[in-house]
């Protein structure tokens, strides 16, 4: 097969170019040349030399000119062209053998084929040639082009060995079964299950960057099932693997909260691609498993597993080499606060109680109703029916108290600064009780959320503070 015309670019036959001056053969690899025939487009491209890639790279960005910069990465034997909104990555073609212990390889010049081999998976294993003799002809020795027909996902080697030799491997097959929505073939799947306890020589890191891969996919619920099912979740996320299970007692059950969070998330990825919205998602219920009770009365009963899951998002996200910083506390946030919008609709929508849960959740409050909407699982239509009706009440409260009181960039109408003019007092605790006496006010409708009704209620609760007016 010829893919000529799907290569017909100036910077492929720029590198075919300086492939024939130095007496080399040259080849598009890689995830590139998959998406060709996926009709996905890529910025980043791989390219293949039988020789040093270094080389290669040196020659074409003399080629390209003052517009290419050029990247030597001379310890793995690769260097890095960024020309024109493109990333163009050389190698020279090797083989690899591994140690037990790492999956760091060692490394020798070799051939193409070889090169193919010591590729993960069938699909990224194919190469287009840019020599200009055999400009755009693939070389596919496994068969890639018919897995991707299948949407199959197949290792070029013996699965075994590709596992064992690089355990990321399996987190990548998963991870690619989930982008693509593609089958892992059941060889290579049981052989992920054979091979699931060598996942403990790769960092945190590594399985995170795979982790979020998966969750950034149209549908999650894929990679986790897989990941679930073949062992590895127990091993990588023992938190999220714990939510599985049905326990019965007094032939009572709950639901599967695994499957029910997995619908969550992908109820979530139908409205929005943000990641950390995503996040919150899979963890809402992380707490269940460690707040679970059983009451004759009651049934099985998760008390506070919300405010339990947020404190728990903290170690999770260090655990997992996640960023400690503000997506963690956004998702710690939602997590804690999930249930308040569905608890509103069934006491009762106040406007008090919809004034805190926007004070509360600030600028993310549509991503808490988001995340509470997403929630809603159960099979019974009828209960459904009623809870969006009152998410909706909530929503149009949500509107019109923004419009009156500008919840949402709360600022106390009274600062610190003037309280202590106004009394005549120093830095206190004093300050801070009556500002927090002031914005119960204001989220309770008791007074509206201006300066003067908020000066008027200080005046009026000042003495309750033994406190009298020296600058009014």
């Amino acid at each position: 097969m010829n893919l000529k015309q799907d290569i017909d670019k100036q910077i492929f036959h720029l590198i075919g170019q300086a492939a024939d001056e130095m007496g080399r053969e040259a080849y598009v690899v890689g995830g590139y040349v998959r998406d060709i025939f996926l009709n996905r487009t890529s910025k980043d491209i791989d390219f293949v030399t039988v020789g040093s890639g270094i080389e290669l790279a040196q020659k074409v960005a003399s080629l390209l000119g003052k517009g290419a910069h050029l990247s030597v990465f001379a310890t793995y034997g690769t260097a890095q062209v960024k020309w024109k909104g493109l990333e163009l990555e050389f190698v020279g073609a090797r083989k690899e053998s591994y140690t037990r212990d790492s999956r760091n390889p060692i490394v020798e010049n070799g051939t193409l084929e070889d090169d193919q081999k010591r590729r993960d998976f069938t699909i990224n294993a194919m190469a287009i040639c840019v020599n200009g003799d055999r400009f755009g002809e693939l070389v596919d020795p496994f068969n890639g082009l018919i897995d991707l027909h299948h949407k199959t996902i197949r290792t070029p080697m013996d699965p075994d060995i590709t596992f064992s030799d690089d355990p990321l491997r399996m987190m990548r097959a998963i991870r690619f079964a989930t982008q693509l929505e593609f089958e892992i073939l059941p060889e290579t799947y049981d052989a992920i299950v054979r091979n699931k306890e060598r996942i403990e020589i790769i960092t945190k890191e590594r399985i995170n960057d795979e982790l979020g891969k998966i969750i950034r996919s149209r549908r999650p619920s894929i990679g986790f099932t897989l990941l679930e099912t073949c062992g590895l979740l127990e091993l990588i996320f023992p938190e999220l693997h714990a939510l599985k299970g049905v326990d019965t007692m007094e032939g009572k059950g709950h639901k599967d909260n695994f499957y029910h969070t997995l619908q969550v998330v992908d109820n979530i990825c139908d409205k929005t691609d943000n990641e950390w919205l995503r996040w919150a998602a899979l963890l809402h219920d992380i707490a269940k498993p460690v707040t679970k009770r059983y009451d004759a009365k009651l049934g099985w009963t998760f008390h506070n597993h919300n405010y339990i899951g947020e404190k728990m998002i903290p170690r999770i996200f260090r655990k997992m080499k996640m960023p400690s910083n503000e997506k963690m506390k956004y998702v710690a946030k939602l997590v804690g606060m999930h249930m308040r919008p569905q608890s509103i609709g069934e006491d009762g929508v106040t406007d008090s109680a919809v004034r805190r849960m926007m004070f509360d959740a600030g600028e993310d409050v549509d991503d808490l109703m988001l995340l509470a909407e997403a929630d809603i699982t159960s099979k019974n239509p009828n209960k459904v029916r009623r809870i969006l009706e009152n998410f909706k009440l909530v929503r149009q409260r949500m509107v019109e108290i923004e419009e009156k009181d500008r919840i949402r960039n709360f600022q106390p109408p009274v600062d610190g600064k003037e309280i202590m003019t106004v009394f005549g007092i120093e830095p206190c605790n004093t300050i801070g009780q009556l500002k927090e006496r002031i914005k119960d006010a204001i989220l309770d409708g008791d007074i509206p959320n201006d300066h003067d009704a908020a000066y008027e209620y200080m005046l009026k609760i000042a003495p309750e503070f033994g406190l009298t007016v020296v600058n009014g």
